[in-house]
């Protein structure tokens, strides 16, 4: 009698055992490829309105109406990136035949007028002194941020598809996302309903909607904020003032970062005897270019998914720092599905123990 009242027990035992084996084979054969399918998944939901307006005008023909979107989002991540590319090739030798053109005049006095800014002034004519005091350290330093750059900017575009492998498994995973996301989507729905009920609507419903939200609020972000940044340097009399602000827009995706290109431009305008420009670009930056982020970001973000945008920017940075640029999305998502969860669990707790107001 004791081992037939614990043979159902044993089996499902060890049909818990066999489905977590399982779960760690598949993950560690599907691993690999986790991360251009998470892209292909961002890229497919955000441009979905754009399939299904295709889809109604070649009905019945799936196939060919998600190729036309793979060619399409192909061409607009490719071509941008290549352009960009090669004007920076160019861009960065020019920077450090100008740095070294102006090195080579002789010692670099700063404009005293940059000890006049308000704030920072000191503090720049300080720094800016130091820098420029020994002209052939600075030509280094100026050579190993320029080399710095390159690589980092590799990096960072980099990580869309690290390599051709990676780029063309996200893409390849895009056509067959258009293609079959909704059986999917409903499928995956089914199965979550099944174990966690009708809270399943819920989070999906937030993962949808941060997931759109913090898209749509990044890349308006850094547009804005390259497209007033290349203004701006035009204004100034940069070189290549639309390659600036595509830089620019490229490091704007992390937030806060687009005053390293503002900035860096400015003090160079102030060394090299622009003083008037210098100043006008570092206010411009400081004032038009900077508060776009404390603006859009959070109208955007914050304002959809219900998300203080504190979070939201912690989401961002720890997303970045723990899953690389695919991070810049999947860490505010993690934090919409937490929120989720916790205002779910406080209206169950308000409607289980209600307060004297909700009697």
């Amino acid at each position: 009698m004791l081992n037939q009242s614990l043979e159902p027990l044993v089996r499902r035992v060890m049909l818990g055992a066999f489905f977590v084996g399982l779960i760690i084979l598949t993950w560690m054969v599907l691993g690999p490829f986790l991360v251009p399918a998470a892209w292909a998944g961002i890229l497919a939901y955000v441009s979905w309105p754009g399939y299904r307006w295709l889809l109604a005008r070649l009905p019945g023909r799936p196939n060919l109406t998600a190729l036309i979107m793979t060619l399409v989002m192909t061409a607009l991540l490719v071509l941008p990136m290549l352009w960009l590319l090669l004007v920076l090739e160019g861009e960065l030798v020019g920077a450090y035949r100008a740095v070294s053109a102006l090195l080579a005049q002789g010692p670099v006095q700063v404009p005293e007028v940059v000890r006049q800014l308000p704030g920072v002034g000191d503090w720049l004519h300080t720094w800016l002194s130091a820098q420029l005091a020994d002209p052939a350290q600075f030509e280094a330093q100026v050579r190993a941020w320029l080399g710095e750059g390159r690589e980092a900017l590799f990096k960072v575009i980099g990580g869309v598809g690290r390599n051709a492998l990676k780029f063309g498994l996200a893409l390849l995973t895009l056509f067959f996302f258009y293609r079959d996301g909704v059986a999917v989507i409903g499928q995956a729905r089914q199965v979550m309903f099944n174990f966690i009920g009708e809270r399943v609507h819920g989070y999906l419903d937030a993962i949808g909607a941060t997931t759109k939200a913090v898209v749509y609020g990044i890349v308006l972000t850094a547009l804005a904020q390259g497209s007033l940044a290349g203004l701006g340097y035009w204004g100034a009399g940069v070189d290549a003032p639309v390659a600036m602000g595509a830089v620019t827009a490229l490091i704007a995706f992390i937030p806060f970062g687009a005053p390293l290109v503002w900035g860096t431009l400015s003090a160079w305008l102030l060394v090299s005897g622009q003083t008037w420009e210098g100043i006008g670009l570092f206010l411009w930056g400081a004032l038009v270019v900077s508060w776009v982020d404390n603006l859009i970001r959070p109208l955007v973000i914050s304002g959809v998914t219900r998300i203080p945008f504190l979070l939201v920017m912690f989401g961002v940075l720890g997303g970045l720092a723990a899953f690389g640029l695919i991070g810049l999305f999947l860490g505010p998502v993690v934090l919409a599905v937490l929120m989720a969860v916790w205002r779910e669990w406080l209206e169950e707790q308000a409607e289980e123990h209600p307060g004297p107001h909700g009697a």
